[in-house]
C-alpha cells in the first residue's frame, strides 16, 4: 500500500526526533509471489517497533532479531530473502524472493533533514531520485520533473530510487458510491482526499466515512485550483450534481491528474460533454480525458459495485501509466 509509505517516513522522522536510530528498509526487486512491490518501505527501530512491511511477516520478525544482535550497522546493505538467497536465508510463505536495501540512519539533523525530503517527495511537492554506492549513505537526492510512479534502478553497488508522489484519490462531492470509493481506494493504497462543502450533504453522510480518510469542508473545484492535486491523482465526482461536478472538471482538466471520471449515464454524459464545450471552449482532446460514463463496464448495479468498477478502471490506467518505469538490473 502506497500510502503506508508516508506513514513509514512519518514515523522514522517521529523516532529521530526522540533521538532513536531508524533502520530504513526498501524493497528493491521481487521475484515471482511477493506481497510488496518495488519501492515499499519499513522502518524499525532498536526495541522492537516497526512499521510499513516487507512480506507477510516472517522477513520483519527475522530482520528484528538481528538488528537486536546488533547486525546491519553499516550505512547501506542489501540482504536477500527468500529461496537461493544470500544471508539471511529466510524463506517466503509465497516461495517468492526479495532483495531489500537497509539504510542505517543514526539520530541526528541531517537525516531528519533526509527523511522530510523524502516525504515531500510521496506528498507530491516534487518527485525526487535518490542514489547511493553500497555500503555508504545515501550521496544525493536530486529533484527531478514528472516521475509516473516509483522505481528502483541498479547497476552492481549503484542503487537509484526514484521517488513519485503517493497516488492520490480526490472524490468531488460526498455520496453512497463516493462512501465505498473512499474505502475501496483506502485499502488499495491511495491517499484518500474527500471535498465536500454541501451543509446537508455532510449532515447525512459526513459520519459514515472512514475516520482515517481526510474529509475536507471546501468546494472540490476551489482545492484543485489551489493546487491540490499531481500528476499521481485521480480526480472523480460522483454527486450526479452540475454545479459541483461541472466545475470540479473544468478544474481538474487544466492539472496533471492521471484519470478524470465523472457519473453518469451516456445520455447525461454527452450532455455535460456540450455544457463544458459551450462554456469553456475545450477541445476534444481535452474533453477525451474525462472518463465519463465512469468506470469499467461490469453491469454494476448498486453504490458498491459502481465504486468497484470506477476504482478498477483508474487501478488499470495507473498501472499502465507506470509500465514504462520498470526496474533495472
Amino acid at each position: 500500500m502506497q500510502h503506508l509509505d508516508i506513514l513509514v517516513i512519518r514515523q522514522a522522522i517521529e523516532w529521530q526526533h526522540h533521538q532513536q536510530p531508524v533502520w530504513l528498509c526498501t524493497v528493491l526487486s521481487t521475484y515471482g509471489s511477493s506481497p510488496r512491490s518495488p519501492g515499499a518501505l519499513m522502518a524499525a527501530t532498536l526495541d522492537g517497533h516497526y512499521c510499513g512491511s516487507l512480506s507477510g511477516g516472517c522477513v520483519e520478525e527475522n530482520f528484528l532479531q538481528q538488528i537486536a544482535t546488533g547486525q546491519y550497522q553499516e550505512a547501506s546493505q542489501v540482504v536477500c530473502y527468500g529461496e537461493g538467497g544470500i544471508t539471511p536465508n529466510v524463506p517466503l510463505p509465497c516461495g517468492g524472493k526479495l532483495d531489500v536495501l537497509i539504510e542505517y540512519l543514526s539520530a541526528n539533523t541531517e537525516n531528519i533533514i533526509y527523511l522530510t525530503k523524502i516525504l515531500d517527495a510521496m506528498d507530491g511537492r516534487y518527485a525526487l531520485t535518490k542514489h547511493l554506492t553500497l555500503p555508504y549513505a545515501c550521496d544525493s537526492l536530486e529533484q527531478r520533473g514528472v516521475v509516473c510512479a516509483s522505481h528502483v534502478e541498479r547497476r552492481g553497488k549503484d542503487i537509484s530510487l526514484h521517488i513519485a508522489a503517493t497516488s492520490r484519490l480526490l472524490i468531488a462531492g460526498l455520496s453512497n458510491v463516493a462512501l465505498y470509493c473512499a474505502d475501496f481506494a483506502n485499502s488499495l493504497g491511495f491517499e484518500v482526499v474527500v471535498c465536500e462543502n454541501r451543509s446537508d450533504v455532510l449532515d447525512n453522510l459526513a459520519n459514515q466515512l472512514n475516520p482515517t480518510i481526510k474529509l475536507l469542508q471546501v468546494f472540490p473545484a476551489k482545492f484543485i485550483e489551489e493546487g491540490g492535486c499531481h500528476n499521481n491523482t485521480a480526480i472523480v465526482a460522483l454527486t450526479h450534481d452540475p454545479r459541483m461536478d461541472d466545475l470540479t472538471l473544468m478544474e481538474a482538466i487544466h492539472t496533471s491528474a492521471f484519470y478524470i471520471g465523472a457519473m453518469g449515464s451516456k445520455k447525461n454524459s454527452s450532455k455535460r460533454r456540450k455544457r463544458l464545450r459551450n462554456i469553456a471552449d475545450f477541445t476534444s482532446e481535452e474533453l477525451n480525458r474525462i472518463h465519463a460514463p465512469i468506470g469499467l463496464p461490469l453491469g454494476s448495479k448498486t453504490p458498491a459495485e459502481i465504486a468497484l468498477a470506477i476504482m478498477a478502471d483508474i487501478v488499470q490506467k495507473k498501472n499502465k501509466a507506470s509500465d514504462s518505469n520498470k526496474l533495472i538490473n
